[in-house]
């Protein structure tokens, strides 16, 4: 295929945990703008730590508990995201899997037709026409850990009052972020609290609006996006640059 992220991770590969570490602005990258100053809470200037996956619980991710461990686990539509994903949680120290999400088929009761005869139809209505494949998707997880303890302990209840630091952005971003014509969206799970929501994004300098079917978060303008762009930092290479924020069609 020539998706970008492909192929995928396969997961006898999956890099083992290793030790979070600590990452250092590179202030003379080629393609960086020199004067730039980065931001006090983005991505680039803030150490990673198992509690910025609560950006992942903001949006669409989900919480599992097992005995005195708990792991996070989220639905992505492209293959790079997978990448983006697998190499943020290995630095923050946890071990992440993924596996391709097969959709059960709705199978509908059969419904009597009428018998039509070939002299009675036409020809180019007798051949069927096959439906489109959906497009795949993938579910990336954690394992179950201690090292989620805390924000396990946490959740849900520090959602009303949760700061999206850039480090917590950028992986919702990854996990659900595209943009969209005068502005970006941000994927949800239509089954949280949208205020919860909307107020988490506002005191990040992001207000916007839950789409009407509740499965985004809007943000509009060209500032808005700009500040989001800041606090999630560079584009990761397994991601497209058109669909990270602060290229030139975000």
């Amino acid at each position: 295929m020539t998706e970008t992220g492909w192929p995928l991770i396969p997961r006898e590969v999956l890099p083992p945990p290793i030790p979070v570490e600590r990452r250092t602005p590179h202030r003379d990258t080629p393609g960086r703008s020199g004067g730039r100053q980065l931001s006090m809470f983005g991505a680039e200037t803030t150490e990673p730590s198992p509690a910025d996956l609560a950006g992942l619980l903001a949006g669409p991710g989900v919480l599992g508990r097992m005995g005195g461990t708990a792991r996070v686990s989220v639905v992505v539509d492209d293959a790079w995201r997978v990448h983006v994903l697998v190499a943020e949680l290995v630095a923050r120290g946890l071990a992440a899997t993924w596996a391709p999400v097969v959709d059960t088929p709705v199978i509908e009761a059969p419904v009597a037709q009428p018998v039509v005869t070939s002299q009675d139809q036409d020809p180019e209505e007798i051949l069927d026409t096959p439906e489109p494949s959906p497009p795949p998707r993938f579910e990336v997880r954690t394992a179950y850990s201690r090292r989620l303890n805390a924000l396990a302990r946490a959740w849900p209840d520090a959602a009303a009052q949760l700061f999206l630091s850039g480090p917590r952005l950028r992986l919702w971003v990854a996990a659900a972020g595209s943009p969209r014509p005068g502005g970006f969206r941000l994927g949800l799970d239509p089954a949280k609290d949208p205020l919860a929501v909307d107020a988490t994004l506002v005191r990040a300098g992001l207000a916007g609006r839950v789409s009407d079917d509740g499965r985004s978060y809007l943000i509009a303008g060209r500032r808005r996006v700009a500040r989001l762009a800041e606090l999630v930092g560079e584009c990761p290479e397994a991601a497209p640059a058109e669909l990270w924020p602060g290229s030139a069609t975000a």
